[in-house]
């Protein structure tokens, strides 16, 4: 009888056998070709493998992100709009997706007297 981890099987046909009992003294028959095969105690296999030893794409990614502060975050962009509470040529601009993926990002506006609006495209 050969056994791999807890799986059992027959010595001549190398059929699966049936459960492990547990019990040493008892004898497990193959169903394919009737062989009486011994039972021995389920064996539990554990390995362990160091994160090196399987080389990924994404790992080697992710000791390359970097992390921001809520002040790199706050970067906005300038364009030229006109806006509607000053007059002013410009205001700052930012992108946010705050609907699903399949849908567009909403547009924040702000301009330096306060006027703030938002636009979905």
């Amino acid at each position: 009888m050969s056994v791999i981890g807890s799986l059992i099987f027959c010595t001549d046909c190398g059929n699966l056998l049936r459960e492990s009992t547990g019990n040493a003294d008892a004898i497990l028959h193959c169903d394919v070709c009737g062989t009486r095969n011994k039972d021995t105690i389920p064996q539990t296999t554990v390995s362990e493998s160091k994160p090196s030893a399987f080389p990924s794409a994404l790992r080697a990614k992710r000791s390359a992100v970097q992390t921001l502060s809520a002040a790199d975050r706050m970067t906005e962009a300038i364009i030229e709009r006109d806006c509607p509470d000053c007059g002013r040529k410009e205001m700052f601009w930012t992108t946010v997706q705050l609907r699903s993926a399949d849908e567009g990002s909403t547009v924040f506006y702000r301009c330096v007297c306060g006027f703030k609006e938002t636009s979905n495209n």
